[in-house]
């Protein structure tokens, strides 16, 4: 708290106190409104110039607040803009909010600060109709170009069936695929240099290579790549408003299909905000039953990464064989869930049910199992020589540039950049687990795959502690949000009966309020940021993903390699489409 306490007094110390207004949250992040006028010089200070700066824009999203009934003294608005800084060196969240009024308001853009700013304040724009003057592009990212209305603001009906049905007449097929063909003129893109013609390729939204509906225009000199340009939004399903229309506790399956290889992992990222909100304690034999299936879903998506790695360069063997482990992995998760990539097994509060008997028996099968395998793989992909000649120098980027480009996860740690955190802000229990944070140097293709597989075998370790150390408890916190509640009172008598049926059918009510959580998912650093108006719904749900970063950042490390390469960049990469497009 003193480091929180102490970062307002830096900053109205260098601004004056006229310029915040102070809120309180139940996360205990810094939370400060600003005036529209004071944020970008706030935001440079917070970036250049303030002691141990916020070099990383986390995350960049909107509220509409016409709905929301204000109740904790903050600033009155139409909409807000919420800014999630984060400091490596303090090892801390701010979180700067600015008050817009109208029903189109604009904003500043600060993409001439941050790079990664460009797709976020594209995204509002796109969700929310909100203009961020002097952004370079400000156009349509998730939606069609051809879109009407603004999906995340109140007044969109969230379900199809409150719109009209669905006609493709003629004139709209013919819009619709003019709107699809690419303009190089309107992204800056010459058709000619001096000395050459450009060619521009569609690389998807139908290629093995791109591992999904992901569609990427190049500007080709011959084979070298001069530019790229990304389409995303193929896979966007609304996985944001989907949270407004659910339960708090409806909501979980849903978060399964965000990073659909992470499996449970997004359950724990939504799930520990929850838990803020609502002063949830879980008992400790949920927190190491948790930790123990999430690292069991980072091996099964790390494997799914490794095997389409090696076949996106060449090798066919590998896929097969890691596939094959995958599944045992999913044997494991399907025994103590009941499902597999969508188990839907985490709840508020704690897990469905207890771990079923038989379960030490297969986790220590796969952990005597296992590392044989990876000794295996390192021997036949990671020592491979065209392997090795394929991504070692290939798709290069520093530390600095990954952090202003917000790269989490293997991606920054593969730069030199000893950050997880699981170890440096522990969650569920992590802290007391003992495990390394695998690092490498070069920042390239292969660097970015050696820290994956190392992550592979700490996971391993992590595995084999919860297996050793499982303490003895409930499987869920005794708190009157859990959902559903615990069902061996409800036969006793019929109050128990009533308030079991309400909360099951109707879910918790969560008190007002706003948290943020955040976890080290497969891919990097993902975040449920949630906001409460004491409702059996939330108000709003925002949803900070890694892929979505790391995609952006493909033009800027791609430029200069060849086609070839680029099938490496992206494999090493090891996004996932609904991760991106949410």
């Amino acid at each position: 708290m003193d480091s929180h306490s102490g970062l307002a007094d830096e900053l109205t110390g260098r601004f004056g106190e006229s310029v915040f207004t102070h809120q309180l949250t139940v996360d205990e992040a810094t939370t400060l409104w600003v005036a529209k006028e004071n944020i970008s010089e706030v935001l440079k200070f917070l970036k250049h110039t303030i002691y141990h700066p916020f070099e990383l824009l986390y995350d960049l999203c909107a509220i509409d607040e016409r709905g929301r009934a204000k109740k904790n003294g903050s600033p009155s608005s139409d909409f807000t803009i919420v800014y999630h800084l984060f400091s490596f060196k303090r090892n801390i969240f701010i979180r700067l909010k600015v008050a817009l009024r109208g029903d189109y308001p604009s904003m500043p853009s600060i993409s001439s600060l941050w790079k990664n700013a460009n797709w976020y304040e594209r995204e509002v724009y796109d969700m929310f109709g909100i203009n961020f003057e002097g952004h370079p592009h400000l156009r349509r990212i998730l939606m069609p170009l051809t879109w009407e209305g603004n999906p995340l603001r109140k007044e969109h009906p969230a379900r199809a069936t409150e719109m009209g049905p669905f006609k493709l007449w003629d004139e709209k097929q013919d819009r619709e695929q003019g709107a699809l063909q690419f303009k190089p003129e309107d992204w800056g893109l010459k058709r000619h240099s001096e000395d050459a013609d450009f060619m521009f390729l569609n690389l998807g939204p139908q290629h093995p290579g791109t591992h999904g509906v992901l569609r990427i225009i190049l500007q080709l000199d011959g084979e070298d790549i001069v530019d790229a340009v990304p389409d995303i939004g193929f896979h966007h399903r609304g996985a944001e408003k989907m949270g407004e229309r659910q339960s708090w506790h409806t909501y979980i399956p849903y978060t399964d299909r965000v990073d659909y290889l992470g499996g449970v992992m997004n359950n724990l990222a939504y799930l520990l905000a929850v838990e803020k909100l609502a002063g949830i304690i879980v008992p400790e034999r949920v927190k190491v039953m948790r930790i123990m299936l999430c690292e069991l879903f980072r091996i099964a998506s790390h494997l799914v990464w490794y095997g389409t790695f090696a076949q996106d360069l060449g090798q066919l063997s590998p896929v097969f064989y890691m596939f094959t482990d995958r599944e045992k992995v999913f044997d494991i998760v399907e025994a103590v869930c009941g499902a597999r990539m969508h188990p839907n097994w985490f709840r508020i509060g704690g897990v469905a049910q207890d771990l079923p008997k038989g379960w030490d028996k297969l986790v220590g099968d796969f952990v005597a199992y296992f590392p044989k395998r990876l000794k295996e793989y390192d021997q036949l992909v990671m020592r491979n020589s065209i392997f090795k000649a394929r991504t070692v120098g290939i798709g290069i980027y520093t530390l600095e540039e990954a952090v202003e480009w917000g790269v989490t996860g293997p991606g920054l740690r593969a730069c030199g950049f000893e950050w997880d955190f699981r170890k440096k802000q522990p969650y569920s229990g992590y802290e007391n687990f003992d495990f390394d944070i695998p690092t490498a140097q070069n920042g390239d293709c292969y660097d970015r795959a050696r820290v994956r597989v190392e992550e592979m075998w700490q996971s391993l370790r992590i595995i084999d502690q919860c297996l050793k150390n499982m303490p003895e408890g409930d499987y869920k916190a005794d708190h009157p949000l859990t959902t559903p509640p615990l069902k061996k009172y409800t036969m006793q008598d019929i109050e128990t009966l009533i308030t079991h049926f309400l909360n099951v059918s109707w879910g918790p009510v969560i008190p007002p309020g706003e948290a943020m959580s955040c976890i080290e998912a497969t891919k990097g650093a993902n975040s449920y940021y949630l906001t409460s108006d004491g409702n059996t719904s939330p108000y709003r749900v925002r949803i900070r993903t890694p892929s979505f970063p790391h995609m952006q950042m493909l033009p800027y490390i791609s430029k200069g390699y060849t086609v070839a390469d680029l099938l490496s960049i992206l494999g090493s990469m090891d996004y996932v489409l609904a991760d991106i497009d949410r």
